[in-house]
């Protein structure tokens, strides 16, 4: 019997990387139904399950764990091969996968993409919005973009815009009803609009003025995923949203919010777009940090964290 090609076992790691057939099927564009006859196939050749499905999940079996483990160097290798041919390209070519949270694309990946876009037409650029920790090279992306202390150790990163400013903003009407509040300790009286990360954890809000460090764990009657969620909750008056100022901008320039204590909320630092340190770089995440370093200037640091 013919045994596996390279197209099935890279389909495999994918389905396998992110425990999904459908998250699988988005990331390659193609549908989940193709992938999951591919795997069947694949099982076939190799006269072996290779992974547990059921309606909720999809894991590697025995067999399938042992695979990836020599898969996955095996694979990378071929990909640095193939992408090591580009640098004799005239121009460089392929594709950027960067996984980052939702603000970090919104504010500053989103509004360089077309101007690096025009600069490289043979390159593609693909933004993944995810605030969940993940392993970038084990699910097939070239950078990740996250905040210094989050990175992954052996990575290198660059600073990614400039720092981040976080306030506390309320509606009119709200405020009105509720009463402003003067100090940190005063939002555990109010009714506080809360953010949870992927993970299940509840963001804390963070405050520090004259040396003084305030944390509060909000609570109140709404809790949202997402920046934009917490604007437009704090916008209907539902309650008090502490988010980046970015996010919350139009509404505070309409009118329908108002920021306070800011002397409460320090700037802090911005995100951080990090790589794995490869041998050969892709050409196209070579293009995209060139693009990077003509725009902000910003020079590559070694995180090596214990």
């Amino acid at each position: 019997m013919k045994g596996p090609n390279l197209a099935e076992l890279e389909v495999f790691a994918a389905v396998a990387a992110v425990r999904s057939f459908r998250k699988a099927a988005v990331e390659r564009g193609v549908s989940a139904s193709a992938l999951s006859q591919t795997i069947r196939n694949l099982e076939e050749r190799m006269g072996v399950r290779l992974l547990n499905r059921t309606t909720r999940s999809v894991a590697p079996t025995e067999a399938g764990e042992r695979l990836l483990q020599r898969l996955r160097p095996a694979l990378s290798e071929i990909a640095e091969a193939v992408d090591g041919v580009n640098d004799f390209r005239r121009k460089p070519t392929g594709t950027v996968r960067i996984n980052a949270p939702a603000p970090a694309i919104e504010f500053v990946l989103a509004p360089m993409a077309s101007a690096f876009l025009e600069a490289y037409p043979d390159v593609s650029l693909e933004l993944i919005s995810d605030a969940a920790r993940i392993d970038i090279v084990d699910s097939g992306f070239d950078a990740g973009v996250r905040f210094g202390e989050e990175l992954a150790r052996d990575m290198i990163a660059v600073p990614l815009g400039g720092p981040l400013h976080y306030v506390v903003f309320g509606s009119p009407g709200y405020l009105e009803r509720y009463g402003r509040p003067e100090k940190p300790d005063d939002l555990l009286r109010h009714r506080c609009i809360r953010q949870r990360f992927p993970g299940g954890t509840i963001f804390t809000w963070r405050f520090e003025k004259d040396g003084r460090e305030v944390t509060i764990t909000p609570e109140g009657p709404l809790t949202v995923n997402d920046g934009r969620q917490a604007v437009r909750g704090a916008a209907d008056g539902i309650g008090l949203a502490w988010v980046l100022k970015d996010y919350a901008r139009p509404a505070v320039d309409e009118g329908r919010l108002v920021p306070f204590l800011e002397d409460w909320c320090p700037q802090i630092p911005g995100w951080f777009l990090y790589y794995p340190s490869r041998r050969q770089m892709p050409s196209a995440l070579r293009a995209f940090l060139d693009f990077m370093a003509t725009r902000k200037g910003p020079r590559p640091v070694a995180f090596a964290r214990g």
